[in-house]
Parts: C-alpha cells; structure tokens; sequence
C-alpha cells in the first residue's frame, strides 16, 4: 500500500514529456519523412469520425483556429485531405479524408507500429492496451461535434496554480 501511495505523488508529465521526445527521436530517425503528430492526429480523428468541419476539427483537438487553417493547408498541399464548402453553411468548411490521406494514415500507422515495439517493448500487450486507453482518456480528443466536456464538468481547462 505504501508503495502505491508514494508512485502517486510521483510527478507523470516529466515522464510523458520524457517518453514523447524518446519516440520522436526514434520516429525522425527510422521514419523521416512520416507525419508529424498533429497531422497524424487529424488524419486519424477525420478517418474516425467522418468528414467534419473545419471548426469542430479544431475543438475536438483543441486548438487555435488559425493553427488549424495552417495545418489543414499543409495537409490539403500534400493532397492528404480535401476541404469544402458546406453546401448548407457557405460559410463553413468540411474537412474529409482523401484516399492518399487514408493511404498514407495506414501506411504511418504501420511504420510506428515497429517504432511503438521497440519504445515499449518492455510494456506486455495488456498494458500497451492500458496505456492507450489512459490517455486518450487525459488527453481528451473527442469526437469532432460531440457534446463532451473533456475538462470537467465546467468545460473549462484547469488551471495551474504555482
């Protein structure tokens, strides 16, 4: 019981932080020309999930607008998503997964699964399963449009009070 006690009042982000850059430094070095992480997470979220606008995409990974325009720029570039007007809402756009976007999502997903074997290898199957789920659970990517509060009950981020 001690034990238990003691690992939860050890600091997780310094080790989340530290396990992110390991992976990509594995990843920038076995897979170089692969998606970077929010790229690959808008082609995962709109593979998902459907076409989606432009603004739901944006809350559901929660961010900026003007960083989702950029983003979504790169990838329509690289002719990974196409975007359109809503034919209800002229002044909305719909962001949906092109089939290159799809080919490269699977082919990406593939390449990180090898990368993924060897940063967790000491994790069992099970707890890669665990892991997972943990955090898509904290970092709380919901689906684009739903209802969810992924802060709280009050939708708002916590603050952070030194």
């Amino acid at each position: 019981m001690a034990d238990s006690a003691a690992t939860a009042d050890q600091p997780v982000l310094p080790l989340i932080n530290q396990l992110a850059r390991v992976g990509q430094r594995v990843v920038d070095t076995c897979i170089p020309d692969s998606l970077r992480p929010r790229q690959l997470l808008v082609l995962t979220v709109l593979d998902e999930h459907g076409p989606t606008s432009q603004q739901a995409l944006g809350e559901a990974l929660r961010l900026d607008p003007s960083n989702v325009v950029g983003l979504l720029n790169e990838l329509e570039e690289r002719g990974l998503v196409t975007r359109r007007r809503d034919p209800v809402d002229r002044r909305r756009h719909i962001v949906e997964l092109s089939s290159a976007g799809a080919d490269e999502l699977a082919r990406t997903n593939s390449r990180l699964r090898l990368v993924e074997d060897e940063v967790l290898q000491t994790l069992s199957a099970e707890e890669r399963t665990t892991l997972h789920g943990l955090l898509v659970r904290v970092v709380g990517v919901t689906a684009p449009g739903c209802n969810a509060l992924p802060c709280g009950a009050s939708g708002e981020p916590p603050t952070c009070t030194p």
